[in-house]
């Protein structure tokens, strides 16, 4: 049996590995950024298509701050990185924040696009992997814009392939059920499991492959709130 976890149960796996075990927020993001990272690595070294560079779009919560972890680590391995930032910088998490800090610091090419006609002016690549890291867990009704033109755009240009980190946007994790604007994915990579929808309706359709990565939480804690 598949184990799973509902939107709710991820808000609690976060909040007892920060309250019960005194994990910071960083660590966890770290080690879900970096393990995502290997999958996208390990997807660019299997392709068939000639990829020349990833390109990562980073919504203001969480999801977005693994996207800089992401960006950081293939950036280390010499894959050829820019980050699309969605968000103004002073609203991002806290822990997105530093990890947006680390990305400038390092000299990632950081583009922003904060409005409809932004959208339309990012250069998106026909053989670019597109790393989707812009909604999360949290997510549910409808996208907004800009969002929902991005995510348009991202499914009409996807023949280098498309990643989703943790759930693909648009996607209720809890019900499977897209919104009227959600990413198809190639790859999803979920962290510590998976999630209740993606088993769910269509949800097979925009979650595409899915690889579920440890993020350093205590198996114990995952066993006591996880579905099984």
């Amino acid at each position: 049996m598949t184990r799973t976890l509902t939107r709710d149960q991820v808000r609690e796996v976060d909040r007892a590995a920060v309250a019960e075990f005194g994990m910071h927020g960083l660590v966890l993001m770290e080690n879900a950024g970096r393990n995502a990272a290997d999958i996208v690595d390990a997807h660019l070294a299997e392709s068939d298509r000639m990829i020349s560079r990833v390109l990562i779009f980073c919504g203001r919560g969480n999801n977005g701050g693994d996207g800089f972890v992401i960006a950081r680590h293939l950036s280390n391995r010499g894959r050829t990185v820019r980050v699309v930032l969605v968000a103004d910088p002073d609203r991002l998490s806290p822990d997105a924040k530093a990890n947006y800090g680390i990305c400038t610091a390092m000299k990632i090419c950081m583009l922003r696009a904060e409005s409809v006609e932004g959208i339309r002016a990012i250069d998106i690549q026909p053989d670019d992997l597109l790393v989707d890291a812009l909604l999360g867990t949290g997510f549910r009704g409808a996208v907004r814009e800009p969002l929902a033109s991005l995510i348009h755009r991202i499914n009409a240009t996807r023949h280098g392939g498309v990643v989703a980190i943790d759930v693909p946007s648009g996607l209720d994790c809890d019900t499977g059920v897209p919104a009227d604007a959600c990413v198809r994915a190639d790859v999803t990579v979920t962290f510590v499991a998976s999630k209740a929808g993606f088993e769910r309706g269509t949800a097979s359709d925009y979650v595409g492959r899915c690889h579920v990565v440890d993020i350093g939480v205590p198996r114990e804690l995952v066993d006591r709130i996880a579905v099984v």
